[in-house]
Parts: C-alpha cells; structure tokens; sequence
C-alpha cells in the first residue's frame, strides 16, 4: 500500500514539474520527459508489471492533459514500461550504465514511434528535421534530468523494499 501511494505521488509531481516548472527551463522549446525516466527508472528496478503499470499511468495522465487521442501516450508508455522491465534480472543498483541506456533507448523510442504515428502517417516525411530538432535534444535534455532524478528513485526504491523487506519478517 505504501508503494502504491509513493509511486503515485511520484507520478503526479513528476508530472507537474514537466508541465509547470520544466516548462520554463525549456531550452529551444524543449522540456525532458520525466515521465519515461519514471516509467523506464521503475520498469527495470521492479520488473515487467511494475512497468507496464506505471508506463499506462504517466501515460494516460498525459492523454487526459495533452493526448488528442485518450490512449496513445498510454500504450506507448506501457510498452516502454514493460520492456524495461525485461532488464529488471540483470539490474544492479550500484551500476548507472544500464539505466542511463535503458532510459535513452526508451527516449528515443519514444519519440520515434510518436513521429511515426503522429506525424508521417499524416504527410509529414522531415524525419531528420525532426530528429535533429526534436527527439535528439529531447533524449540528451532528459538524461541530463534523469543524472539528478535517477538516484532519487534509486534510493526512494531501496527504502521502500527495505520497508517491503522488514515487514514481511513480521509475519514470518
């Protein structure tokens, strides 16, 4: 229950800063996407299902504030989620490597498949304008964020297993 509420309040301020306070460090119009650094940072540190839920929740957030379709950012989330979450076996704690790839991939992914079915599906073929405009500063924007936010999550994760840990040892 604890992680459930931690986690929401994760989203919901990480959702408010990339809207409100993000939104003035934009540096050519571009903010960095806290919401995949969450979905991917929980996707490998709790597996597949963590994952997907929490990709479905940033990204259904997103759709009911941004989305012009009720949906999209959800599924694309969800799938970023739950493909990080493939990583959670060879995840350790100690090692920033792993997540600063995961979350770039992820990233660029992302903004890829949002050009693909977004943009070039209506006739708009600049994908190198694009990407050199867009989903490349966005992607080095948000790991430059993820070096601040990532041990944050690392360590919030840490206590609420310890927390999840301690517990448990009650009712064995």
């Amino acid at each position: 229950m604890l992680r459930k509420f931690v986690v929401a309040i994760f989203i919901i301020v990480s959702f408010v800063l990339q809207c409100s306070v993000f939104g003035n460090f934009a540096l050519a119009g571009i903010i960095p996407n806290l919401m995949i650094i969450l979905t991917s940072s929980f996707g490998f540190m709790r597996g597949e299902k963590e994952g997907l839920i929490i990709g479905f929740c940033c990204g259904l957030l997103s759709d009911i504030c941004f989305g012009g379709f009720l949906g999209f950012y959800a599924l694309v989330l969800m799938y970023i989620g739950f493909l990080n979450g493939k990583f959670s076996r060879i995840f350790y704690p100690e090692d920033i490597k792993l997540p600063i790839a995961l979350i770039i991939t992820s990233d660029l992914s992302y903004g890829i498949i949002c050009y693909m079915l977004m943009f070039m599906l209506r006739g708009r073929f600049q994908f190198g304008y694009y990407f050199m405009h867009i989903i490349l500063p966005e992607a080095l924007y948000t790991i430059v964020v993820t070096m601040f936010l990532y041990p944050l999550i690392l360590k919030v994760n840490e206590k609420l297993e310890a927390h999840e840990k301690r517990r448990a040892q009650k009712f064995v």
